[in-house]
């Protein structure tokens, strides 16, 4: 007997879909949540395995069942470990262990590729196209390389999979795989995806508003309550406002936390892993332990949403050679101008704050210390006015002086006090 211990997301999923493929009914497939695969292990390897081969993929067990499964394998038991994630790499000492974070030709890993690549290499599986392609998507869709790529097909594939029943998914990927040269979606499934494409964007606008902002520890963080598309939300908000050095989506019904980031130099698995969870550098997860609570729900709670920066502008733009104009809530004025290429100067209510290399290195100031946001273009317009108004003034007063000293002898340039 075959037995298959996996994730309950798509990548998880999909492994158990090559496992359909390559045994059909013969093999035992779970799919378990994080927290849950421990108990499943538990209760598996109480029971005579000796005629059973086990495989776990895209999940990692705790420190107890690590032992009892290195017991099973030094027992004559067989058992394969097949993993992604950095935080699992520690299985590497053993030799059921296989984790790969990164292909030798840069691509990064996916427990849905680690598993085709050794069922191809046991003879289990028989490669085709249609496989290869879906595999690929899977592999895009979890390490986000979609998103950079454009694959637009992974992304629609992780929508269908949320749309349906694990069991209904398993089934279409199974006949489809199975019948088809080369992997699509049918005509009903692009009506549904066009449906759903349409609900994420409406869901995203609505949480944009919703979003909050504060330090934690050394990170400028995000914050926004949701119980859906927490990859789409994450990967938006973090484009819309880079500041960010990570998003943070929380579901305190499930009490899970989610953590995104679009940036190179921020790992968020390391932040998951603090809070008990892992995952990816730009994607990862935890439980919301109650010093969690404390930090991104109980102490941001009284902070005031983000407010976007003004979209329909004509005048008021980011980069504007005449100068860019930002407000907060206190109601202060920001303004960020060029004095040449290399030089941005950043004003508080008229007065200078600090020069920049860049408008980007000035607005990431205004963002992530002022909570900011770039005016509507009234306001602009307003702010420039009083400005010329004043300059003007200025002008004319500074004429003013020049014409008396201009006009009186040296003996008399004397001024009142």
């Amino acid at each position: 007997m075959y037995r298959l211990y996996t994730h309950n997301d798509l990548d998880g999923v999909s492994c158990g879909i090559l496992g359909r493929l390559a045994f059909g009914r013969e093999i035992d497939i779970r799919y378990n949540s994080v927290q849950g695969l421990d108990l499943q292990i538990a209760r598996v390897l109480e029971r005579d395995l000796s005629e059973d081969e086990l495989w776990i993929t895209d999940l990692s067990v705790n420190k107890e069942n690590e032992a009892r499964l290195d017991a099973f394998y030094q027992n004559q038991g067989k058992i394969t470990l097949l993993d992604h994630h950095k935080t699992a790499l520690h299985f590497n000492d053993y030799k059921w262990g296989q984790i790969t974070v990164e292909y030798e030709d840069g691509r990064l890993a996916a427990a849905t590729s680690l598993y085709y690549e050794h069922l191809l290499e046991r003879g289990f599986i028989k490669r085709s196209d249609a496989v290869d392609e879906f595999v690929e998507l899977v592999r895009q869709w979890d390490t986000w390389e979609w998103d950079k790529n454009q694959t637009m097909d992974a992304k629609r594939l992780n929508d269908l999979f949320f749309m349906l029943s694990i069991d209904e998914f398993e089934e279409r990927m199974v006949k489809r795989l199975q019948e088809n040269e080369h992997f699509a979606f049918d005509e009903f499934e692009q009506k549904l995806l066009e449906m759903e494409e349409t609900k994420i964007e409406r869901y995203i606008r609505r949480k944009r508003r919703e979003l909050v902002q504060t330090f934690i520890g050394d990170y400028c963080v995000g914050i926004v309550h949701a119980e859906s598309y927490h990859s789409e939300l994450g990967n938006d908000l973090g484009k819309d406002s880079p500041h960010l050095d990570y998003i943070a989506i929380l579901n305190v019904g499930s009490k899970k936390m989610s953590f995104r980031t679009i940036h190179d130099d921020i790992d968020v698995s390391d932040i998951a892993g603090y809070y008990g969870g892992g995952g990816h550098a730009k994607a990862a997860g935890s439980t919301l332990t109650e010093e969690a609570y404390d930090s991104f729900v109980a102490k941001p709670f009284t902070i005031e949403p983000l407010r976007l920066d003004a979209f329909r502008n004509h005048y008021n733009l980011k980069h504007s050679k005449n100068g860019s104009l930002y407000i907060n809530h206190e109601d202060h004025h920001f303004f960020i101008y060029p004095v040449d290429e290399e030089e941005w100067v950043l004003e508080q209510n008229d007065e200078q704050i600090q020069t920049f290399g860049s408008f980007e290195e000035a607005e990431r100031e205004l963002k992530r210390n002022h909570l900011a946001w770039l005016a509507r273009d009234e306001r602009y317009v307003q702010f420039i006015a009083q400005n010329v108004i004043r300059r003007k003034q200025l002008n004319a007063y500074a004429n003013s002086l020049t014409f008396i000293r201009d006009n009186t002898s040296d003996t008399e340039q004397t001024f009142p006090h």
